[in-house]
């Protein structure tokens, strides 16, 4: 008989206020053989406050392949690991979701206990639309020029709402960005020390935003682009190509005539037979 395969428990810890940690996620860490940290020396705190002895280790940015690779290992021979971040959900954002993989490619179950999402608290708070969303984690920062700019200019025809994390000391240089692609009357929502006595949560616009002098980590949510703009911003990006280029565009790109005049037409928000008349078709 082969020997019993352990498990990973993904463990939802508070983002702030301790009393939003579940009964499930401390019974959880009680039981488990090990629990795979991001910062040991923070979740020291959050294991000390509800009583929990259980052995600590590492697992972080720097470490996640190889430690990953070691976890599975232990799993494999029967521990149970609990996997928590620093707070909120791990694998969101986070290098949690390496582990995840590798577990999944060696068979071992894994569980996920749900709990507090910075993520999710914001966007309920934000007053924007909550239907349809796109969470970004960090920009890539600053020196990573290409990458930023890669990033941003995918932002700039987003209609979803728009979540992103940010810290104190780039919130001002990351709001400048937002403002050179989405315009400064763009609604925004910045919300931080979520949960705890001090929540502070700003509505406002991004030109309005860029007067505040930022304090601790924030969650950014960005009002998407209307459909009007989204339909005038079409429009305008096909104005300067003439009906003979425009329509060579889409032939290029194995279209037939028929479609191709549907495509240009859409584009340019008139109807198909004004295209096929000022084409003569």
């Amino acid at each position: 008989m082969e020997g019993k395969i352990g498990k990973l428990y993904i463990c939802a810890t508070p983002i702030g206020n301790l009393g939003d940690i579940t009964p499930r996620v401390t019974e959880t860490l009680e039981n488990a053989d090990l629990i795979a940290a991001e910062d040991t020396r923070n979740s020291i705190k959050l294991l000390n406050h509800f009583g929990i002895k259980t052995p600590m280790t590492s697992y972080h940015e720097f470490n996640k392949y190889d430690k990953a690779r070691e976890l599975v290992g232990l799993m494999l021979s029967g521990k149970d690991v609990a996997l928590i971040t620093d707070a909120g959900t791990p694998c969101i954002s986070d290098p949690g979701e390496e582990l995840v993989k590798q577990c999944a490619e060696a068979g071992i179950e894994v569980s996920s206990l749900p709990g507090a999402s910075a993520v999710i608290t914001a966007l309920s708070l934000s007053a924007l639309s909550t239907r349809r969303f796109v969470f970004e984690g960090f920009l890539p920062p600053a020196k990573q020029k290409k990458e930023r700019q890669r990033a941003l200019k995918r932002l700039e025809g987003e209609e979803r709402t728009i979540v992103l994390y940010e810290a104190p000391h780039h919130l001002l240089s990351t709001l400048e960005d937002l403002k050179s692609v989405l315009g400064g009357e763009r609604r925004i929502t910045l919300c931080r020390e979520l949960t705890k006595k001090h929540e502070e949560v700003i509505r406002t616009t991004i030109d309005e935003a860029r007067k505040l002098s930022p304090r601790g980590e924030y969650v950014l949510c960005i009002e998407g682009m209307s459909p009007e703009e989204t339909e005038a911003r079409r429009v305008s990006e096909f104005k300067d190509m003439s009906l003979e280029e425009h329509m060579e565009l889409y032939i290029s790109k194995g279209m037939d005539k028929k479609e191709a005049m549907k495509a240009v037409a859409k584009d340019r928000g008139v109807a198909k037979r004004d295209i096929y008349r000022e084409l003569n078709l």
